[in-house]
C-alpha cells in the first residue's frame, strides 16, 4: 500500500525561487540590453591601438563588453603614448615640481602661466584626465555586462533548483502490512 503526500512548504520554496529565478533572467537581460542600447547610441568605434598592431576589434562598434574593453585599452594607449609614459598623478606631481623650482628661481605667478613647459604639463594632464574618464566610463559598462551575465545565470541556476524542490516536494510513501524485523534479537546461525 502506497501513499502520495505533498510538502506544501517545499512546494511553496520552489514556486517562491522559480519566480525569482525569473525575476532575475528578465531583469539581466533588461540590463544587457539598456547598456548595449546606450553604448550604441554613443557610436563609439573601437580606435587602433597602434599602425602595426591594431588589434582585433579595431574598427568594430562598441557595442557591448568585449569592445568597450578593447577601447578603453586603446584610449590608455593612447593617453600614455601622449603624456609620454606619464600618468595623471605624476603629471601633476612634474608640474608641481617644475612650478617650485621656477618659483624658487624666482618665477612669479604671472611667469609661471605664460611657461611653456608648466603649459605644455597642463595640457597634458588635461589630455591623460580625460582620457583617464573616459576609460572609468568604459569600464563602468563592462562591469554591468558582467553583472547582467551573472543575474541571468543565476536566474537559471534558481529556476532549475525551484523546479527541483517543486518535485521534490511530492514524495511517495508506501506501507507495508508486514510487520518489520525486529533488529533486538540475534539472528539464528545456519544449521549445517
Amino acid at each position: 500500500m502506497s501513499s502520495t503526500t505533498t510538502h506544501r512548504s517545499v512546494k511553496l520554496i520552489g514556486v517562491l525561487t522559480i519566480i525569482a529565478g525569473v525575476l532575475m533572467i528578465v531583469a539581466g537581460g533588461a540590463t544587457w540590453v539598456l547598456v548595449t542600447t546606450q553604448l550604441k547610441a554613443e557610436q563609439i568605434t573601437v580606435a587602433a591601438v597602434s599602425d602595426k598592431n591594431p588589434g582585433s576589434l579595431a574598427g568594430k562598434p562598441v557595442t557591448g563588453p568585449f569592445t568597450a574593453y578593447a577601447q578603453a585599452n586603446a584610449i590608455n594607449h593612447h593617453a600614455l603614448l601622449e603624456a609620454h609614459g606619464r600618468t595623471y598623478a605624476q603629471l601633476g606631481a612634474d608640474a608641481k615640481a617644475l612650478k617650485a623650482k621656477l618659483t624658487a628661481e624666482g618665477a612669479t605667478a604671472a611667469d609661471l602661466a605664460k611657461d611653456p613647459g608648466v603649459q605644455a604639463l597642463a595640457d597634458s594632464r588635461a589630455n591623460t584626465m580625460t582620457g583617464s574618464f573616459l576609460r572609468a566610463s568604459l569600464f563602468t559598462s563592462v562591469i554591468a555586462f558582467g553583472v547582467a551575465a551573472m543575474a541571468m545565470g543565476l536566474g537559471v541556476l534558481f529556476a532549475l533548483l525551484g523546479f527541483a524542490l517543486t518535485r521534490v516536494a511530492r514524495s511517495t510513501v508506501i506501507a507495508s502490512t508486514t510487520p518489520a524485523p525486529d533488529k533486538t534479537r540475534e539472528p539464528v546461525a545456519a544449521k549445517a
